[in-house]
């Protein structure tokens, strides 16, 4: 099934027999009460449910300077991100705190267990039925309605059942949460090594061969234009313009394009090429001044103006310039000498490139520092992506435990304590 281009797919649930379903307007009453600034400001995360704002420092969602306009929820009130329930952005509240103006607030009046419908109500059988409820204009901009949510059907165990699911989730899936954050750190610490081995061969080579100017390997640079283009990419016959998202330190994601309108004229000159040498002008300050070389790619991506297109002096390879601008002296150049009006979106003049120290190298040792790189990208690339097959098994085990546990599918006294090794 889909909706509004949103993929919803599920299987029937066979409910245990002696389960009760009740509508949930029976558990629940909407209420809006707003003008409690002083209150902690909450969020509702898909991962972790309704949480301090602050708590997490991924949430890009700015603060209303007008905190007036949040509504306060209390312990046990659920909580409904209109927007993202199809997602999975919905919860139980354990504390007192406010919230969006935009979400839906839900004060209880009943007397099961809160941690059981936490459990039951951010399951994927219910963010299934989130999704097959929402509406809207246009796909991912969908959003739950009050009516729809007030006739939910709420399957419920007896109280003493739904105490021991939510004891052993509470239990199990932390114990999971902690193996997925160890692996994590894993991949950081695998990362950080790649770029400390990087950085010390940079420096390395500026200690035997000094530096000069990124400008004195410079023959000539371009940059394309941004017209008027559609969200969805390019097929592979239909010309595209390419995103910044394109573009990491080393990486080129074709892909990551719009599609030129047909009626849009457009500069072939400004089509991208195999062996050439991108720089991202504009991006978050992470990433802005990203380097990398097209490989192999089909015809019809154009440049943007978003990104400069390098060609190099002929006793210079691409592949080495891009491999000293992924180290750390560079990429901490770019982050101090780029500029713009918000955080999430920087920009870099071609001036400030072209002060880049690069080590003068000769042709011969460009390409062994390139080559030295590459395997060791690959060597990180191989078991990163063992690491991430291990956190994805890891991720379908919890969300596999949770959907079994709040639909009776497992007996919870005897489940307790798997080997997630």
């Amino acid at each position: 099934m889909e909706t509004l281009g949103v993929q919803v797919t599920s299987t029937p649930v066979e409910w245990p027999h002696h389960w009760r379903s009740v509508p949930l307007w029976t558990l629940f009453e909407r209420v809006k009460d707003v003008g409690h600034p002083d209150e902690e400001l909450l969020s509702v995360y898909r991962d972790y449910g309704v949480i301090p704002k602050n708590s997490r420092d991924d949430n890009m969602n700015k603060t209303a300077l007008d905190r007036n306009i949040y509504q306060l929820v209390d312990s046990g009130w659920f909580v409904v991100n209109r927007m993202k329930a199809w997602q999975g952005s919905v919860g139980i509240s354990f504390q007192r705190g406010i919230v969006s103006g935009h979400y839906l607030c839900f004060r209880p009046r009943h007397n099961e267990d809160p941690r059981f419908l936490n459990w039951l109500l951010r399951s994927y059988p219910y963010t299934v039925e989130y999704a097959r409820m929402s509406r809207g204009v246009r796909p991912n901009q969908i959003e739950i309605d009050n009516d729809s949510l007030r006739a939910l059907s709420v399957r419920l165990p007896p109280l003493d059942e739904q105490r021991r699911i939510a004891d052993f989730l509470d239990e199990e899936v932390p114990r999971i949460n902690r193996v997925v954050s160890l692996r994590k750190r894993h991949l950081e610490v695998l990362h950080q090594r790649e770029l400390a081995i990087l950085d010390s061969s940079i420096e390395e080579y500026i200690q035997r061969f000094g530096t000069l100017p990124f400008r004195r390997y410079i023959e000539r640079m371009d940059q394309g234009s941004s017209p008027q283009c559609d969200a969805s990419p390019a097929d592979e016959d239909e010309w595209g313009v390419l995103k910044v998202s394109s573009i990491r330190p080393g990486e080129f994601l074709p892909n990551e394009n719009k599609r030129l309108p047909r009626n849009v004229d457009h500069d072939e000159d400004h089509e991208v090429r195999q062996g050439d040498l991108l720089i991202c002008r504009a991006n978050t300050p992470e990433l802005v001044g990203a380097t990398t070389v097209v490989p192999t790619v089909r015809r019809r991506l154009l440049l943007s103006d978003k990104i400069f297109r390098v060609r190099l002096t002929g006793q210079t390879l691409p592949e080495y310039i891009a491999t000293v601008a992924r180290g750390s002296r560079i990429r901490s150049l770019c982050s101090i000498s780029s500029h713009g009006a918000s955080q999430s979106m920087a920009n870099i003049r071609f001036e400030e490139v072209k002060k880049w120290p690069i080590p003068c190298a000769d042709l011969r040792a460009q390409e062994e520092l390139a080559s030295r790189s590459q395997r060791l990208r690959g060597e990180t690339a191989r078991i990163a992506g063992a690491i991430n097959h291990q956190i994805e098994l890891l991720t379908e085990r919890k969300h596999a435990l949770i959907t079994a546990a709040v639909t009776g599918q497992i007996d919870v006294t005897t489940a307790r304590g798997a080997d997630l090794s």
